[in-house]
C-alpha cells in the first residue's frame, strides 16, 4: 500500500509543469540545458519543467568531499572508460548510461516548499510508488538518499538550487547494464549493491510505462499536473 504524503501546498495558483523527453542526450548538452531553463524559471518567464533523458556512458561526482576517491578508473588514457564531470548536486560518485532513466525537476519552489530534505523526500516517495506497479516493495535506507529494494539500490537522487530553483534529480535504473557502476564505488558503497527495474521485476520494463508511472505520482506528492512541453518554445521564451 502507497503511503500517504501530502503535497506542499502551493501558495498560487500555477500553470502546469511541462515535462519534456530529451530522448538520449550527451550529458554536457544536458546540463547546460538546466542551467539555461532554470534561469529561465528564476525569472518567471517559463513554468516549472520536468526534463526526462538517457545519457551516454557517464560519470558524475557531486560535491561531498572526496567524491573523488569512489573513482575506480583514469581519467586519462587508455583506462579511461567514461567521461568524468564534477557537477553541483549533492551526494558522491554516480553513473548514468543506457537503460537508465534520468529525470530532471527545474521546480521554483514557493514558500512552504523551502525544504531541500523533503524534495529528496518526495522524489524518493514518488518513485517508490512508481515500481509498485511491477510488484516491487521499494524503501528507503537509513543514512542514504535514494531508493531501494530486496536490499539492493535502484535509484540514486542528488540536487542542487539556486535562487529556489531546483536542478539536477534521479538516476532510475531501468535496463541499466549493471557492470559500469564497477566503475565507480557508487555513493561511497560497493557496485554489488546496484540492481535494475527488470532484474528485480523478472520481466521488460518499456521506458514509457515507467516514465508514465513516474510522471503521476511525482503530481501527487509535488501537487503539480504536468503537460508535455516543447523544448524550442521553452528556450525561444
Amino acid at each position: 500500500m502507497a503511503r500517504k504524503v501530502t503535497p506542499v501546498a502551493r501558495t498560487a495558483v500555477s500553470p502546469p509543469a511541462l515535462i519534456v523527453d530529451l530522448g538520449t542526450r550527451d550529458y554536457l548538452e544536458a546540463w547546460s540545458l538546466q542551467k539555461r531553463l532554470l534561469e529561465l524559471r528564476a525569472d518567471d518567464r517559463i513554468p516549472d519543467v520536468l526534463l526526462y533523458v538517457e545519457h551516454p556512458h557517464v560519470v558524475t561526482l557531486g560535491r561531498k568531499p572526496g567524491a573523488a576517491k569512489d573513482l575506480l578508473f583514469p581519467r586519462e588514457g587508455p583506462g579511461a572508460r567514461a567521461p568524468v564531470y564534477e557537477i553541483e548536486r549533492g551526494g558522491e560518485a554516480t553513473y548514468h548510461g543506457p537503460g537508465q532513466l534520468v529525470g530532471y525537476p527545474i521546480f521554483k519552489l514557493q514558500e512552504g516548499e523551502r525544504d531541500l530534505h523533503r524534495f529528496l523526500r518526495n522524489q524518493e516517495e514518488a518513485l517508490i510508488r512508481a515500481i509498485a506497479a511491477y510488484g516491487l516493495l521499494g524503501d528507503r535506507k537509513p543514512g542514504y538518499t535514494g531508493v531501494w529494494c530486496q536490499g539492493k539500490k535502484l535509484a540514486s537522487i542528488g540536487v542542487a538550487v539556486r535562487r529556489w530553483v531546483t536542478y539536477h534529480g534521479f538516476g532510475l535504473n531501468v535496463s541499466t547494464d549493471l557492470t559500469y557502476f564497477e566503475l565507480i564505488n557508487p555513493c561511497g558503497l560497493s557496485s554489488d549493491i546496484m540492481s535494475s527495474l527488470e532484474i528485480l521485476a523478472g520481466r521488460t520494463i518499456p521506458m514509457p510505462d515507467i516514465k508514465d508511472e513516474i510522471t503521476r505520482h511525482l503530481a501527487a506528492v509535488f501537487g503539480r499536473t504536468f503537460v508535455p512541453g516543447d523544448l524550442d518554445q521553452l528556450l525561444d521564451t
